[in-house]
C-alpha cells in the first residue's frame, strides 16, 4: 500500500478547510478590504460550504432533491450578500 492512500479524501478536504480558513483569517487580520477582497472571502465561504455538504454530509453521492437543496441554500443567500456587496460600493 503506498503512503498516499494512507491519507483518506477527507482528511484531505478537511485540510484544504482548515488552509481555506487560515486564509480567510489571515485576510481579515491583516485589516485588508475593498469590494473585490471581500467578494473572494464570500466565494471562500461559499466553497468551504460547498465542501462541508459533499464530503462531510455526505452529498456527494446523492441525488435530485437534496443536493439542489443544498446547492440553493449556498448560492441564493451567497448572490443576495454579494448583490449587497456591489450595491453598497456602487457609491
Amino acid at each position: 500500500m503506498s503512503s498516499r492512500r494512507l491519507i483518506r479524501p477527507c482528511t484531505w478536504v478537511y485540510l484544504a478547510l482548515m488552509l481555506l480558513t487560515l486564509l480567510t483569517w489571515a485576510i481579515g487580520r491583516l485589516g485588508m478590504g475593498g469590494l473585490w477582497l471581500s467578494l473572494f472571502v464570500l466565494l471562500l465561504a461559499l466553497i468551504k460550504g460547498g465542501l462541508i455538504g459533499d464530503w462531510f454530509m455526505g452529498l456527494r453521492q446523492v441525488r435530485g432533491l437534496w443536493r439542489w437543496v443544498v446547492v440553493v441554500w449556498l448560492l441564493l443567500p451567497g448572490a443576495l450578500i454579494a448583490a449587497a456587496f456591489l450595491l453598497s460600493y456602487r457609491g
